[in-house]
């Protein structure tokens, strides 16, 4: 198999953008969150999420706002793309969605109970998205920021996460560093790693004070689907058509062996910081 190591690595922007043209596949693929979140969420805050304001901020296609719109809560989604918001829309016609992002975000002062960043606050800018959060939100509201990410002590998962590096190139080592200089927002899952830059924010945010709590669950799928959750993640979808169905085709043939019924088990931990404000 080949290796787009040689590639030229997109920026952060282009990579964020590539959402835009495969939101449907986003949709439809990507794993939603366990109600253990929800509930903790509630432990956190001190208050339940039915009624409170919430504005789920680089919403994407939906997927938790629809759990907290489900659960009771007054639900404004904030979402970028123009891709991603019109999958949102078709998907949930009753939650309304404002464009803009987290840098800036398009509300008024002390109007939110809640601001959550599902899977998004690394496409901010934390010097930014920080101090605007605390304007938006009420005095005592809370921001919360979770990922799911690929539970590697599953062996299977923690050998594909070394495939996905060596296919693209990754540099663990460099990534580490990285990690570990930038404020919030560079440290990388494979599953949603190098595929995507995520990982748990930095605690030295000014003026927030974050509490964890990490979250296991599992989903179980057709392989088609893990394959098409995988392609969906930015740095594939930046890599184009051909690089990604060269590795999909070579890991559909690993799976296989793996899991030959067809079925696999994805397993997943939800890192959530929130901090009240």
């Amino acid at each position: 198999m080949t290796t787009p190591a040689a590639h030229t690595t997109p920026g952060v922007a282009a990579r964020a953008q590539s959402f835009n043209a495969a939101a449907a596949l986003y949709a439809a693929n990507r794993p939603s969150y366990p109600p253990r979140l929800l509930d903790a969420l509630e432990e956190l805050t001190g208050r339940p999420l039915k009624g409170a304001r919430v504005a789920d901020v680089g919403a994407g296609t939906g997927i938790a706002s629809a759990l907290l719109h489900a659960r009771g809560a007054r639900v404004t989604a904030i979402e970028p793309g123009a891709g991603m918001a019109a999958q949102f829309r078709a998907g949930n016609p009753g939650i309304p969605l404002v464009r803009g992002d987290g840098n800036s975000l398009p509300l008024a002062t002390a109007s939110a109970d809640l601001i959550t960043y599902a899977q998004a606050w690394h496409w901010t800018d934390p010097a930014k998205a920080a101090p605007e959060a605390r304007r938006v939100l009420r005095p005592g509201g809370a921001l919360a920021l979770w990922w799911n990410i690929a539970d590697h002590s599953a062996p299977w998962l923690a050998a594909q996460d070394a495939r996905i590096r060596d296919f693209l190139g990754v540099d663990r080592s460099a990534e580490q560093r990285a990690a570990a200089t930038t404020s919030g927002s560079a440290a990388a899952d494979p599953a949603n790693g190098p595929a995507e830059r995520v990982g748990p924010p930095s605690t030295d945010l000014p003026g927030l004070d974050f509490t964890e709590r990490r979250i296991p669950h599992t989903r179980n799928v057709p392989l088609a689907t893990h394959l098409a959750n995988l392609a969906s993640h930015s740095a594939f979808l930046v890599l184009g058509e051909e690089p990604t169905k060269e590795f999909m085709t070579s890991e559909q043939a690993v799976l296989s062996e793996i899991f030959p019924d067809g079925t696999v088990e994805e397993q997943y931990v939800v890192h959530l910081r929130l901090a009240l404000n």
